[in-house]
């Protein structure tokens, strides 16, 4: 059978003029938007559509932005999937599509869970790099034996892109221990997804308890375990555990490509989870597509692809 799986992406696929076509074309994105910065009490959509560019990348701004934008083009696409996975912050894009969580609550969410992170170190303390063409055994080896300070994985990204984060000197020290064919400092101040992070992941959990979860009307693939879940209480608890723990994009995708998934769709700015899953599905027997939304063209041409696939 030929599965289809919805992806949201992560900060990082950002831009100033995200959202500006569908914004122009759709009542529903103008009414979203508008609901957005109703919850945040600030003008999110302008942000989102132009800029500026150093504002909208601020962490607590960029996550509820790709966020909105998101839902947004999941809302216009009007179809369903057989499952969704989100990447860091897209998780909560994922699960709003599914019917988990209230769209409101989850823009109020990413709004205090990127405050909640970047406070959480203080700027200039902390940093991320990507290493390509490094094996995991070798990135696992060298972290082991890092001695100025905190440093982990904070993403399995693909069999060539491993991320890690922690103190900026440690970071620094396993770049250069590792060596791989190329490494790049990321536009961060904070060590996302590592134990640096345990106390933003505290005060999250809290607004988390305080929200309610529902049953999700399809299954998400979650960043912390690369597991199928179905349910709210799933759900919340994956989302609590996610702050500091690595995100294990690589196996999630594996694990969809288990499942049957032969059809993966990225909703949102950018094509950061397509050049991926592009790497990741190299060496897989069978034959995937890749598809996006982040436009009403490529909506259009989306819908029309996937309303013409064979269910079997």
């Amino acid at each position: 059978m030929n599965r289809t799986v919805f992806l949201f992406p992560g900060q990082g696929s950002q831009a100033v003029g995200m959202g500006l076509d569908f914004q122009r074309n759709s009542e529903t994105a103008r009414t979203l938007f508008a609901r957005a910065d109703d919850v945040l009490g600030y003008s999110l959509s302008r942000l989102c559509f132009e800029g500026p560019e150093e504002e909208l990348k601020l962490t607590q701004n960029t996550q509820p932005a790709l966020l909105v934008c998101s839902v947004v083009a999941f809302e216009l696409l009007e179809l369903i999937p057989d499952y969704a996975a989100g990447h860091s912050l897209g998780e909560y894009s994922a699960l709003v599509a599914a019917g988990a969580l209230s769209f409101e609550d989850a823009v109020l969410l990413v709004h205090k869970r990127g405050r909640y992170m970047q406070e959480a170190v203080p700027v200039g303390v902390g940093a991320m790099a990507a290493l390509l063409g490094a094996e995991r055994r070798t990135v696992l080896d060298s972290l082991a034996r890092i001695g100025s300070g905190t440093v982990e994985v904070a993403n399995w990204n693909s069999p060539e892109q491993t991320v890690i984060a922690g103190h900026k000197p440690a970071v620094e020290e396993a770049v250069s221990l590792i060596q791989a064919s190329r490494s790049v400092f990321l536009p961060v101040s904070a060590p996302f997804h590592t134990t640096l992070m345990v106390g933003a992941e505290a005060r999250l959990g809290a607004d988390l308890d305080a929200v309610p979860f529902h049953d999700l009307r399809f299954p998400v693939v979650t960043n912390v375990d690369a597991r199928v879940i179905r349910t709210g209480g799933e759900a919340r608890d994956a989302l609590k555990r996610q702050v500091s723990r690595p995100v294990l994009w690589l196996d999630s995708m594996e694990r969809l490509k288990n499942e049957n998934v032969t059809c993966f769709v990225e909703l949102g700015p950018g094509r950061v989870l397509s050049g991926l899953m592009k790497r990741i599905g190299r060496g897989w027997p069978g034959a995937f597509s890749l598809l996006n939304v982040e436009d009403m063209a490529s909506l259009e041409k989306t819908r029309q692809a996937i309303s013409s696939r064979p269910t079997a």
